[in-house]
C-alpha cells in the first residue's frame, strides 16, 4: 500500500501508483502540483532489495539524469543575474574549452548538447569522473566529434562537468552550492547535487534493470557516450554522491523534484516564489535544436539544458518541459495545465526516455485534471 496524499478527485493516481507496487517496482515515489499546491505526494515499497527497509516520505533518491533540468534552472539563475550570456561563445568565459575548433560554440548550444564532447574518444581511468576539476580540464582539451553547433549528440555526462565549470567561474561558487543556498534551503527542498554524508543513511539500494536500453546502431558518438568501459564512473559510491556532478548525481524526493520543476510549469516560481525571471526562463527555453540525436535514438527538442514536448515524452501538452533520468525517474512541468511532477524510484528499467511506469501516472495525473 502506498502512504502519503492525494486531493479529493486524484484518487486514481494512488490507485495506478499502488498498481505499479504491487508489479513492476521496489520502491518509489510520485508527486504532482497544481496551481502551486501539493495535489499528489505517494511513496511506499522498499528502499532496499533484501525488502527488510520500508521507502518512507524522507527516502533520498539518486535521479541520474533527471538533474540536468535542476542544473538549467541554476544556470539561467546565473544569466538572470547577469553573470552569463548564452549566447556568448563558452569560450569567453572558458578560454581553454575553445581547443580544437571548439571556440565559436556558445554556452547556448553547449547545453543544448551541440558542443561535441559527449564522452571520451581514448581510454581513460574512469576514476577521473570522481575529480570534477580535473575532468572538466580533461574535456576542454577534447576535439569535437562533429563541428559544434552542427547537430545534438546527447553529453549523458561531460555535459555536468561543462555545466559545473560554467556556474564556477561566472559566480565563484559551485553550481551545487548556489542550488542549495538560493533554492532548495530558503524554499525547503530535500534536494542536493553534492550530497553530504549526513544524508546518505536516506539513500535506497538501487536495482539493475535486466538489460540495457536499445540504441540500435552503435555509432561512435554512442560508444563514447555509453559504451565505453570508461563512460561513466562507478556510481553509489560515498565519494560519487558527495561531489557534485550536475549531469547525473542530483539526490532528491519526488515532491522536491515536483518543486523543482514547478518553475518550467510557472515561468520561474516555485512554491509561490520567484526564482527566475520571465525573461530569463524564455532565454532558458527557447528551443534551440530539434530533430534527430547523434547519441540518443530518437528525435529531441532541446532547450539550454531542458527538454521540450514536442515528441510527447512527458504528457499531452506540446509546451511541457522535463528530462529524465537513468533507470526511469523524471521530472516535468507544464505551463498550459499549471502542473508539475517528479517521479523516483529504485528498480531500474532499461527505457532510455518515456518510462512506462511514469508515463501511466502521468497519464493518471491529467486523467484526473
Amino acid at each position: 500500500m502506498a502512504e502519503g496524499y492525494v486531493a479529493p478527485g486524484f484518487e486514481h493516481v494512488r490507485d495506478i501508483f499502488e498498481a505499479q507496487l504491487a508489479s513492476d517496482e521496489l520502491g518509489a515515489g510520485f508527486a504532482a502540483i497544481r496551481d502551486g499546491q501539493v495535489v499528489v505526494d505517494l511513496w511506499g515499497g522498499w528502499a532496499d532489495r533484501a525488502r527488510t527497509r520500508p521507502w518512507v516520505k524522507d527516502t533520498l533518491v539518486p535521479v541520474y539524469s533527471t538533474t540536468k533540468g535542476v542544473s538549467a534552472l541554476v544556470l539561467a539563475m546565473l544569466h538572470d543575474a547577469g553573470d552569463l550570456d548564452y549566447d556568448e561563445p563558452l569560450a569567453e568565459l572558458w578560454p581553454e574549452f575553445g581547443a580544437h575548433g571548439k571556440d565559436r560554440v556558445t554556452i547556448r548550444q553547449t547545453l543544448a548538447h551541440q558542443a561535441g564532447v559527449p564522452g571520451f574518444t581514448e581510454p581513460i581511468d574512469p576514476v577521473l569522473w570522481l575529480d570534477p576539476p580535473a575532468c572538466a580540464e580533461a574535456i576542454a582539451a577534447l576535439a569535437p566529434m562533429w563541428p559544434p553547433g552542427s547537430a545534438s549528440g546527447y553529453h549523458p555526462m561531460t555535459w555536468g562537468y561543462i555545466a559545473g565549470e560554467i556556474a564556477r567561474r561566472a559566480s565563484g561558487r559551485s553550481l551545487g552550492l548556489i542550488l542549495r543556498e538560493s533554492i532548495c534551503a530558503p524554499l525547503g527542498l530535500d534536494f542536493w547535487i553534492g550530497t553530504p554524508e549526513s544524508e546518505h543513511a536516506r539513500t535506497p539500494e538501487m536495482k539493475k534493470p535486466s538489460r540495457g536500453g536499445d540504441f540500435g546502431e552503435i555509432t561512435p558518438p554512442r560508444k563514447v557516450a555509453f559504451f565505453s568501459k570508461w563512460s561513466m564512473p562507478v556510481r553509489g559510491s560515498t565519494q560519487w554522491r558527495t561531489i557534485e556532478i550536475p549531469s547525473a548525481n542530483g539526490h532528491g524526493t519526488a515532491l522536491a523534484v515536483a518543486r523543482l520543476y514547478e518553475a518550467y510549469a510557472t515561468g520561474g516560481l516555485i512554491n509561490g516564489a520567484r526564482v527566475l525571471s520571465q525573461e530569463s526562463f524564455d532565454a532558458l527555453t527557447r528551443r534551440v535544436w530539434i530533430g534527430d540525436d547523434l547519441v540518443l535514438p530518437f528525435k529531441v527538442d532541446w532547450r539550454a539544458g531542458i527538454i521540450g514536448n514536442k515528441f510527447g515524452f512527458y504528457g499531452p501538452n506540446s509546451e511541457t518541459f522535463g528530462h529524465s533520468g537513468n533507470g526511469g525517474s523524471m521530472g516535468m512541468g507544464d505551463p498550459v495545465a499549471g502542473v508539475s511532477a517528479g517521479y523516483v524510484m529504485n528498480a531500474q528499467s532499461h527505457h532510455i526516455m518515456g518510462d512506462p511506469r511514469s508515463l501511466k501516472l502521468i497519464d493518471a495525473l491529467y486523467a484526473c485534471l
